[in-house]
Protein backbone atom coordinates (compact mmCIF):
# COMPACT_ATOMS: atom_id res chain seq x y z
CA UNK A 1 0.00 0.00 0.00
CA UNK A 2 2.88 2.39 0.77
CA UNK A 3 4.33 1.71 -2.69
CA UNK A 4 0.95 2.45 -4.28
CA UNK A 5 0.57 5.74 -2.40
CA UNK A 6 4.11 6.76 -3.34
CA UNK A 7 3.55 5.97 -7.02
CA UNK A 8 0.26 7.87 -7.06
CA UNK A 9 1.96 10.86 -5.45
CA UNK A 10 4.68 10.85 -8.12
CA UNK A 11 2.11 10.60 -10.94
CA UNK A 12 0.10 13.45 -9.41
CA UNK A 13 3.18 15.68 -9.09
CA UNK A 14 4.19 14.99 -12.69
CA UNK A 15 0.66 15.74 -13.87
CA UNK A 16 0.42 19.01 -11.95
CA UNK A 17 3.86 20.16 -13.12
CA UNK A 18 3.15 19.32 -16.76
CA UNK A 19 -0.26 20.98 -16.53
CA UNK A 20 1.22 24.21 -15.19
CA UNK A 21 4.03 24.28 -17.75
CA UNK A 22 1.90 23.49 -20.78
CA UNK A 23 -0.95 25.81 -19.84
CA UNK A 24 1.67 28.51 -19.53
CA UNK A 25 2.48 27.88 -23.21
CA UNK A 26 -1.17 27.89 -24.22
CA UNK A 27 -1.78 24.15 -23.94
CA UNK A 28 -4.45 22.24 -22.00
CA UNK A 29 -5.10 19.24 -19.83
CA UNK A 30 -8.18 17.03 -20.02
CA UNK A 31 -9.43 14.93 -17.12
CA UNK A 32 -11.70 12.00 -17.87
CA UNK A 33 -13.29 8.70 -17.00
CA UNK A 34 -13.10 5.41 -18.85
CA UNK A 35 -14.69 1.97 -18.66
CA UNK A 36 -14.95 -1.10 -20.82
CA UNK A 37 -14.72 -4.84 -21.31
CA UNK A 38 -11.60 -6.99 -20.97
CA UNK A 39 -10.64 -10.29 -22.59
CA UNK A 40 -7.91 -11.81 -20.42
CA UNK A 41 -5.79 -14.94 -20.23
CA UNK A 42 -2.58 -16.39 -18.79
CA UNK A 43 0.37 -16.75 -21.16
CA UNK A 44 3.89 -18.12 -20.85
CA UNK A 45 5.83 -21.36 -21.08
CA UNK A 46 4.09 -22.81 -18.00
CA UNK A 47 0.59 -21.49 -18.71
CA UNK A 48 -1.19 -24.66 -17.68
CA UNK A 49 -3.04 -25.47 -14.48
CA UNK A 50 -1.81 -28.12 -12.06
CA UNK A 51 -3.60 -30.88 -14.02
CA UNK A 52 -1.96 -29.93 -17.30
CA UNK A 53 -5.00 -28.17 -18.74
CA UNK A 54 -4.60 -25.14 -20.95
CA UNK A 55 -6.15 -21.83 -19.97
CA UNK A 56 -8.96 -20.16 -21.91
CA UNK A 57 -9.93 -16.52 -22.24
CA UNK A 58 -12.36 -15.02 -19.78
CA UNK A 59 -14.31 -11.76 -19.83
CA UNK A 60 -14.05 -9.03 -17.23
CA UNK A 61 -14.21 -5.27 -17.03
CA UNK A 62 -12.09 -2.28 -16.11
CA UNK A 63 -12.89 1.30 -15.13
CA UNK A 64 -11.14 4.37 -13.79
CA UNK A 65 -9.91 7.91 -14.35
CA UNK A 66 -7.20 9.57 -16.41
CA UNK A 67 -5.51 12.89 -17.16
CA UNK A 68 -4.50 13.64 -20.76
CA UNK A 69 -1.64 16.13 -20.74
CA UNK A 70 -0.70 17.64 -24.10
CA UNK A 71 2.97 18.52 -24.56
CA UNK A 72 2.66 19.50 -28.22
CA UNK A 73 0.09 19.22 -31.00
CA UNK A 74 1.05 15.63 -31.77
CA UNK A 75 2.14 14.31 -28.37
CA UNK A 76 0.49 13.76 -25.00
CA UNK A 77 1.09 11.91 -21.74
CA UNK A 78 -1.84 10.09 -20.11
CA UNK A 79 -1.46 8.67 -16.58
CA UNK A 80 -4.41 6.56 -15.43
CA UNK A 81 -5.76 4.89 -12.32
CA UNK A 82 -7.87 1.80 -13.12
CA UNK A 83 -9.60 -1.09 -11.43
CA UNK A 84 -8.98 -4.10 -13.70
CA UNK A 85 -10.25 -7.67 -13.65
CA UNK A 86 -7.87 -10.27 -15.04
CA UNK A 87 -7.60 -14.04 -14.99
CA UNK A 88 -8.42 -17.12 -17.05
CA UNK A 89 -10.72 -20.11 -17.28
CA UNK A 90 -9.46 -23.69 -17.19
CA UNK A 91 -10.10 -25.55 -20.42
CA UNK A 92 -12.42 -28.51 -19.93
CA UNK A 93 -13.43 -27.63 -16.36
CA UNK A 94 -16.02 -25.46 -14.66
CA UNK A 95 -13.26 -23.55 -12.91
CA UNK A 96 -10.92 -20.61 -13.32
CA UNK A 97 -9.07 -17.73 -11.73
CA UNK A 98 -10.19 -14.13 -11.22
CA UNK A 99 -7.54 -11.56 -10.27
CA UNK A 100 -8.38 -8.01 -9.20
CA UNK A 101 -5.81 -5.25 -9.75
CA UNK A 102 -5.41 -1.53 -9.29
CA UNK A 103 -3.48 -0.66 -12.46
CA UNK A 104 -1.46 2.51 -13.06
CA UNK A 105 -0.81 2.82 -16.82
CA UNK A 106 1.53 5.58 -18.03
CA UNK A 107 0.56 5.99 -21.68
CA UNK A 108 2.35 8.19 -24.22
CA UNK A 109 0.09 9.27 -27.08
CA UNK A 110 0.82 10.27 -30.67
CA UNK A 111 -2.24 12.23 -31.85
CA UNK A 112 -3.52 12.84 -35.38
CA UNK A 113 -6.79 14.83 -35.51
CA UNK A 114 -8.40 12.94 -32.62
CA UNK A 115 -6.99 9.54 -33.54
CA UNK A 116 -4.13 8.34 -31.37
CA UNK A 117 -1.58 5.60 -30.99
CA UNK A 118 -0.38 4.82 -27.48
CA UNK A 119 2.31 2.86 -25.69
CA UNK A 120 4.01 2.89 -22.33
CA UNK A 121 4.73 1.06 -19.06
CA UNK A 122 2.20 -0.10 -16.49
CA UNK A 123 2.32 -1.32 -12.92
CA UNK A 124 -0.48 -3.31 -11.30
CA UNK A 125 -1.17 -3.84 -7.59
CA UNK A 126 -3.01 -7.06 -6.71
CA UNK A 127 -5.92 -6.46 -4.32
CA UNK A 128 -7.66 -9.86 -4.52
CA UNK A 129 -7.35 -13.24 -6.24
CA UNK A 130 -9.93 -16.02 -6.35
CA UNK A 131 -9.96 -19.60 -7.59
CA UNK A 132 -13.53 -20.30 -8.68
CA UNK A 133 -14.96 -23.77 -9.19
CA UNK A 134 -18.69 -24.12 -9.71
CA UNK A 135 -20.33 -21.88 -7.11
CA UNK A 136 -17.32 -22.05 -4.76
CA UNK A 137 -14.75 -19.25 -4.51
CA UNK A 138 -11.41 -19.79 -2.72
CA UNK A 139 -8.94 -17.07 -1.75
CA UNK A 140 -5.78 -17.51 -3.83
CA UNK A 141 -4.04 -14.18 -3.16
CA UNK A 142 -1.12 -15.70 -1.17
CA UNK A 143 -0.10 -17.61 -4.32
CA UNK A 144 0.52 -14.45 -6.36
CA UNK A 145 2.93 -11.52 -6.33
CA UNK A 146 1.51 -8.25 -5.05
CA UNK A 147 3.02 -6.14 -7.88
CA UNK A 148 2.82 -6.84 -11.62
CA UNK A 149 5.03 -4.89 -14.06
CA UNK A 150 4.01 -4.67 -17.70
CA UNK A 151 3.39 -2.56 -20.78
CA UNK A 152 0.55 -1.30 -22.94
CA UNK A 153 -0.01 -0.56 -26.61
CA UNK A 154 -3.15 0.50 -28.43
CA UNK A 155 -5.05 2.95 -30.59
CA UNK A 156 -8.29 4.89 -30.50
CA UNK A 157 -10.14 8.14 -31.00
CA UNK A 158 -10.46 10.66 -28.20
CA UNK A 159 -11.68 14.25 -28.18
CA UNK A 160 -10.26 16.76 -25.71
CA UNK A 161 -13.85 17.27 -24.60
CA UNK A 162 -16.43 14.53 -25.07
CA UNK A 163 -16.57 10.88 -25.98
CA UNK A 164 -13.83 8.56 -27.15
CA UNK A 165 -13.17 4.87 -27.83
CA UNK A 166 -10.05 2.73 -27.79
CA UNK A 167 -8.56 -0.74 -28.00
CA UNK A 168 -5.54 -1.59 -25.86
CA UNK A 169 -3.35 -4.60 -25.16
CA UNK A 170 -1.78 -5.07 -21.72
CA UNK A 171 1.13 -7.45 -21.50
CA UNK A 172 3.33 -8.32 -18.52
CA UNK A 173 7.10 -8.40 -18.17
CA UNK A 174 7.05 -10.36 -14.92
CA UNK A 175 5.70 -13.77 -13.97
CA UNK A 176 2.92 -13.17 -11.45
CA UNK A 177 2.76 -16.45 -9.41
CA UNK A 178 5.01 -16.66 -6.36
CA UNK A 179 7.94 -19.07 -6.55
CA UNK A 180 7.84 -22.26 -4.50
CA UNK A 181 10.27 -24.90 -3.30
CA UNK A 182 10.19 -28.45 -4.67
CA UNK A 183 12.64 -30.38 -2.53
CA UNK A 184 15.91 -28.46 -2.80
CA UNK A 185 14.85 -26.67 -6.01
CA UNK A 186 13.15 -23.27 -6.15
CA UNK A 187 10.61 -23.12 -8.97
CA UNK A 188 9.33 -19.91 -10.56
CA UNK A 189 6.30 -20.64 -12.77
CA UNK A 190 6.61 -18.84 -16.11
CA UNK A 191 3.09 -17.41 -16.30
CA UNK A 192 2.15 -13.82 -17.14
CA UNK A 193 -1.03 -11.79 -17.37
CA UNK A 194 -2.42 -10.88 -20.80
CA UNK A 195 -5.40 -8.63 -21.49
CA UNK A 196 -7.17 -6.96 -24.40
CA UNK A 197 -9.28 -3.98 -23.35
CA UNK A 198 -12.05 -2.34 -25.39
CA UNK A 199 -13.21 0.86 -23.72
CA UNK A 200 -15.12 4.12 -23.95
CA UNK A 201 -13.99 7.43 -22.47
CA UNK A 202 -15.43 10.80 -21.61
CA UNK A 203 -13.08 13.78 -21.30
CA UNK A 204 -13.65 17.01 -19.39
CA UNK A 205 -11.54 19.96 -20.49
Amino acid sequence: MKKLLLLLAVVLCVSITAQAQYRGRGGNVSLGIKAGASLTNFVGADAKDGSGHDFNNRFGFHAGIFANIGFAKLFAFQPELLYSQKGAKINGADAGYRLHYIDVPLAFHVNTDGFFFEAGPQVGFLVAAKYETGSTSIDAKPSYKSVDFGYLAGLGYQLKHGLGVGLRYNGAFTNFPNSYTNGSVTVQPRIRNSAFQLYATYSFN
